[in-house]
């Protein structure tokens, strides 16, 4: 029963890691990336459509990304999402493709990407420390209804800790990382 528990608080936790990753990916760094496209919805004939499934994405070099659409009809809407976008670009349209050229980051629009990061590194932290809760809710229940007893309980949070520890150490660790990649110039 306890380890039903914290497997499942480890799972979820796990999920609440990737989430973040994916999270850091769409950040965007020095260097183009089509992940960063992930977030990007277009209006497909009337239905709110996620970029990825209407382009395929190639980066040309470190800072230009060709987007090449299944469907030359959506150009001009794939065009207008990823303008209205957060990402500062204004793609080019040569009819075929579209090519998102990604200006240098100034020293300004780094700090602001940092503190993106580290706010969805919180948010992170705290879907972790969330689950972390819940389990230990779960657990006191266990032994409230005398189904467990309290050194199985002890024993059990002292896991559930390191389990929440070991998850945001991976948050934290992938902070460092991307804004270690933010500063590079």
């Amino acid at each position: 029963m306890i380890d039903d528990i914290l497997n499942e608080a480890d799972g979820k936790m796990d999920k609440s890691v990737e989430a973040a990753r994916e999270e850091f990916a769409a950040i965007r760094a020095g260097r183009a990336n089509p992940s960063m496209f992930n977030k990007i919805n277009v209006d497909y004939y009337g239905t709110p459509t996620p970029l990825q499934q209407l382009a395929s994405f190639t980066a040309q070099d470190a800072r230009v990304i060709l987007i090449q659409p299944y469907d030359i009809g959506a150009m001009n809407n794939i065009e207008k999402a990823i303008r209205d976008s957060d990402l500062g670009v204004n793609p080019s349209n040569d009819g075929k493709v579209l090519r998102a050229a990604f200006p240098e980051l100034t020293e300004e629009r780094r700090k602001e990407y940092i503190k993106v990061a580290r706010t969805k590194a919180e948010d992170g932290r705290v879907a972790v420390r969330n689950l972390r809760r819940t389990a230990k809710q779960h657990l006191e229940r266990l032994e409230k209804d005398g189904e467990v007893g309290k050194d199985d309980v002890t024993g059990a949070e002292k896991r559930l800790d390191g389990i929440t520890k070991q998850h945001t150490d991976a948050i934290d660790e992938m902070l460092k990382n991307k804004e270690a990649e933010l500063l590079e110039v």
